[in-house]
């Protein structure tokens, strides 16, 4: 393919995306760039059909420590190992905007993989990644209903900022990804601070206008230089079999989910499943034993079909409930007794367990990403057990479900953890989904709430959760709320929506359809609303605020500030003065640069002696001041007192005694202790102080303002 490049604007930088076959046996290549962020995105189809009973479709999205001129890494492995939780998120974005737009059916391995290859720190790559992997697919030969645009947006002082840049972050109330084809939205990842939802829906609207742009854009791209799409035959069960399973199943099905729709869980189609999957394997195993897997798919179908059937001819969901009813709600607190705070939400056959664990600030989380080193004191990790679908399955480390649902509640929870100096501990919850039947992500914001006000964090307000659901056939419709297990899977919508009584926290949105408008988002957002609050009521009325005090087994932790000057002095030589510190009053004491002490420990007492010392130690002496000191080291020309630990005084020889000193060692000796007063610091921060004062007024007007730090 001939070199190609080209430009559009996107929130005042340069969207630039060249064609240079640099990876010339992908299937398509681009290299976008936008300011100096750029990145490659590739797409690859399999040249074979695949046995797998679903589209294999995998996204990977590559960060490299070179991008941002960095090495990175651990101390014995320089090399970029597994993505990091934030890389599999990005990664998440990509495929829940791409996937919709497949048809389903195919089997065909497709493969998009985005590489960050520079990063400017300003412009964020994720956007750029979408994007780029949108057009490789749109120029490609492979199969797919695209493009998409993409576009991430920023509240700030009130106004809608398109592509912010990474400097704008800490001014964001509202931050949103939002994606899709032409006139309608796919995709959307929102995490707000109680942002309104008519604001969010003015925000999405400029959002589609942006979208629909670069849609635009790409197709100029694709009709000047794209390729033919390959006919690719889709796996689709013979007729016959198609008739023999409508004829033996059809009725049965109906029968569960239309005419005696009042069970929540469906153990019955799993059963209907496994008897059509020993009718097949008794038939066909010997002559044809690929219609097993293609009966069985094609089952899968006619469920999806009389789901909708149910809702859009007979408006019946598949539990009986009303379209905009929520399942029997329960909640508890104080359930596990040593941890500092636990709460069980129960929605449904849906039910998590919540427990929050406070520690001091030197357990922070640290993370070593592309973007730099960060730090965070509030985190929520999320896990899903095998036995909460009843199921047996092996125990490994989190995956993208995991990490995906816990990331979207802890965005949602995110903005109501106080400050480090109104709350100074680091926050940890963790949500196991013990029960599951559709939406423990939201369950878990539920749960967390509970759990965070049950161990005393300050916050505001209750956070609740909600999942709203969609069957629609492209004329009809209707919107679900808290949709249960097989309105999730064979539903055209998950839609994710948490908050408190005064807004919006957090959204996330994935279709199986071509995307929504704005009428329908606003019609969604309107229903989860009224759930939302009815939820909000029952958490009130569990614990209606959070607890005055934290639990007896949480650290106590108390903060102070002081000068940044004296950092060194409070830390010592080696460290030595702040582990002597530690050791002796059983605490642990982290220093912030800008000069926050933070003092924790198991006794009150020791953590408040703890802070009593810092001050001491920190105190910023001054001419004037005197002290009980305790000489450190002696010379012909004078001693060495020290006032505060690592705050030194010369006392001149002629500063000892009022009389004539001709050995100081005759005065005063190693480890007495001797009343001084500071007479002069010069602009190197040397002390000089003086023994020679006994006027009796004059030690009676200051006497006792210090006392040694060390004594």
């Amino acid at each position: 393919m001939q070199k190609k490049e080209y430009s559009i604007e996107l929130g005042g930088e340069t969207l630039t995306l060249r064609f240079l076959n640099w990876a010339q046996q992908a299937d398509a290549s681009v290299l976008a760039q936008l300011g100096e962020t750029v990145v490659l995105s590739t797409v690859v189809m399999g040249k074979k059909e695949s046995a797998l009973s679903y589209f294999p479709l995998t996204v990977e999205y590559a960060e490299k420590y070179y991008a941002a001129g960095k090495i990175g890494g651990g101390r014995f492995n320089k090399r970029e190992g597994r993505p990091s939780n934030d890389a599999t998120l990005k990664g998440r974005l990509i495929d829940r905007t791409i996937r919709p737009l497949f048809n389903n059916s195919m089997r065909r391995d497709v493969q998009v993989v985005s590489t960050i290859l520079s990063y400017d720190y300003k412009n964020t790559p994720e956007i750029l990644a979408l994007i780029a992997s949108s057009t490789a697919l749109c120029i490609s030969n492979i199969p797919w209903d695209g493009p998409i645009g993409a576009v991430r947006m920023a509240k700030i002082d009130e106004h809608w900022k398109i592509n912010p840049s990474a400097e704008d972050k800490a001014s964001f109330s509202a931050d949103i990804i939002a994606s899709g084809p032409k006139g309608k939205i796919n995709m959307i990842e929102i995490g707000a601070n109680e942002v309104q939802e008519k604001d969010l829906v003015d925000a999405l609207s400029i959002a589609q206008k942006e979208i629909d742009k670069l849609v635009d854009f790409q197709l100029k791209i694709q009709k000047e230089i794209g390729e033919k799409k390959e006919q690719i035959e889709l796996r689709e069960a013979p007729q016959e079999i198609q008739k023999e399973i409508r004829g033996n199943f059809e009725q049965k099905i109906r029968s569960l989910i239309i005419e005696n729709s009042t069970k929540e869980g469906k153990e019955e189609l799993n059963t209907l499943t496994d008897e059509l999957k020993k009718y097949l394997e008794e038939k066909y195993t010997e002559n044809n034993p690929q219609y097993i897997d293609r009966g069985l798919e094609y089952f899968d179908k006619l469920i999806d079909e009389l789901v909708h059937e149910a809702a859009l001819k007979h408006n019946k969901r598949v539990d009986g409930r009303a379209f905009d009813e929520i399942r029997n709600l329960s909640a508890e607190i104080s359930i596990l007794p040593r941890t500092h705070g636990s709460g069980i939400f129960m929605r449904g056959l849906t039910h998590v367990l919540s427990a929050v664990t406070l520690d001091s600030p030197g357990e922070e989380e640290l993370s070593d990403a592309m973007e730099g080193e960060a730090k965070k004191r509030f985190m929520h990790h999320y896990n899903f057990p095998p036995y909460s679908v009843g199921e047996v399955g092996f125990f490994r480390g989190p995956g993208r479900r995991e990490i995906g649902h816990g990331a979207l509640a802890e965005k949602a929870l995110q903005p109501l953890i106080p400050v480090l100096e109104e709350f100074p501990y680091v926050v940890r919850v963790v949500t196991e989904a013990i029960s599951s039947n559709g939406s423990t992500s939201m369950a878990s914001v539920c749960g967390s709430s509970l759990a965070l006000m049950d161990a005393g964090v300050p916050i505001k307000n209750h956070i609740a959760g909600i999942a709203m659901g969609l069957i629609t056939d492209g004329k009809n419709t209707k919107i679900l709320t808290d949709i249960q297990g097989p309105e999730d899977h064979y539903g055209d919508m998950d839609f994710k929506v948490a908050g408190t009584r005064n807004g919006v926290t957090a959204v996330q949105l994935d279709v199986k359809i071509g995307g929504l408008d704005t009428d329908l988002v606003t019609s969604v957002l309107e229903q989860a609303k009224k759930a939302r609050l009815q939820i909000i009521e029952l958490l009130e009325k569990t614990i209606p605020s959070p607890r005055e005090e934290i639990s007896k087994y949480a650290p106590v932790i108390e903060f102070i500030k002081i000068e940044p000057s004296t950092i060194a002095i409070l830390i010592g030589s080696g460290g030595r003065t702040i582990k002597e510190l530690m050791a002796q009053t059983n605490t642990e004491i982290d220093v912030e640069d800008d000069g926050s002490v933070y003092v924790s420990g198991a006794l009150r007492e020791e953590v408040q002696k703890a802070i009593k010392r810092v001050e001491q130690i920190t105190h910023q002496v001054e001419i004037g001041e005197i002290y009980e000191a305790k000489v450190v080291r002696i010379a012909d020309f004078g001693a060495f007192v020290e006032l505060t630990p690592g705050q030194d005084a010369l006392v001149h020889v002629s500063e000892i005694s009022s009389n004539y000193v001709k050995n100081v060692s005759d005065i005063v000796k190693v480890g007495d202790t001797i009343r001084v007063k500071v007479i002069k610091i010069d602009e190197s921060g040397k002390i000089a102080a003086s023994a020679r004062f006994n006027d009796a007024n004059e030690t009676n007007k200051t006497s006792g303002k210090h006392d040694n730090a060390m004594s």
